[in-house]
């Protein structure tokens, strides 16, 4: 009985190991910090989806995210969706998206987005797809999605929607 006891635990405690190694990974760029990057599974002929993450500027200066590609998509734009006299509206930044110094600015389901077009295979869950996002001071850095179910609302279940801006300092 012992014996199995033992098993139990060794096996619960490498459960919470993997665990804790499949969350999404942060990557630090200059003075950002790149997190929890995800995307949603889409279904066979599907040729859009979504790309969300954090990016911290724990700096002093801003920077801003100015570009985005990948294999996986014809094209990735940086696009924000926002009320409009109570009509949502999708548009792309031209002009990239602003990290102001000591902010964190997320990229969520209803608010700032990538948005992956022309997409050359489904995204499936379980999958890592990898990006390069460039930025004015940090440079290049390659992020990984790790693609979700279909309905999911954040990275590992989490609620993340509404991606803005917020008042960290």
């Amino acid at each position: 009985m012992k014996n199995i006891m033992r098993m139990l635990a060794c096996a619960a405690a490498l459960l919470v190991l993997s665990g804790a190694s499949s969350q999404a990974q942060e990557i630090k760029a200059g003075d950002l910090v790149i997190a929890q990057a995800w995307s949603r599974a889409t279904p066979g002929g599907a040729k859009i989806a979504g790309g969300y993450l954090t990016i911290e500027n724990k700096g002093t200066a801003p920077d801003r995210l100015t570009a985005v590609s990948g294999d996986i998509a014809g094209r990735v734009e940086i696009h924000e969706m926002a009320m409009n006299n109570g009509v949502m509206t999708m548009r792309p930044l031209e002009k990239g998206l602003e990290i102001e110094p000591g902010k964190t600015v997320k990229l969520a389901p209803g608010g700032y987005h990538l948005m992956l077009m022309d997409l050359k295979n489904p995204l499936k869950q379980g999958e890592k797809v990898p990006l390069e996002l460039r930025f004015e001071k940090a440079g290049k850095v390659v992020v990984s999605l790790d693609v979700q179910g279909v309905g999911a609302k954040g990275p590992g279940g989490a609620e993340h929607s509404g991606g803005k801006h917020d008042m960290k300092k």
